[in-house]
């Protein structure tokens, strides 16, 4: 698991995800080391997928983005995954972010908005 005051991630073996819960806005290594590490994640679990929960803190940062864009994408193209989930607040107050990333990300994923994990689990089949 990988724990910092901005984010933490750990693998959920039942959803077989790299599970991403961001706690508050933060860029450059703060924002990209937790990434990495959902990579390590994804690189070593057969089929295992990326759920990122945005709703406490997440916001772009256009070197961030462009690092997204050009080192993660293409990093988690050669894993398995096949599948990205963001949990969203029911305002979904990151709706412009998201959205900018979501249209990149879906040349290479099936990207879902969730509410919660339980809407994951049904997207999933569990």
């Amino acid at each position: 698991m990988y724990q910092s005051e901005f984010c933490d991630v750990s693998y959920n073996e039942e959803l077989n995800i790299a599970f991403v819960k961001w706690k508050q806005f933060c860029r450059g290594d703060a924002y990209r080391n937790p990434l990495r590490y959902a990579l390590e994640i994804m690189a070593h679990s057969a089929g295992c997928n990326y759920c990122a929960d945005t709703r406490q803190g997440f916001e772009n940062e256009d070197a961030d983005t462009e690092w997204v864009f050009n080192t993660f994408l293409p990093q988690a193209a050669k894993t398995t995954c096949r599948k990205i989930f963001f949990i969203i607040d029911a305002d979904n107050a990151l709706k412009d972010e998201l959205e900018g990333q979501a249209a990149e990300m879906g040349k290479l994923f099936e990207v879902h908005y969730c509410f919660g994990l339980e809407e994951v689990k049904q997207i999933l089949g569990h």
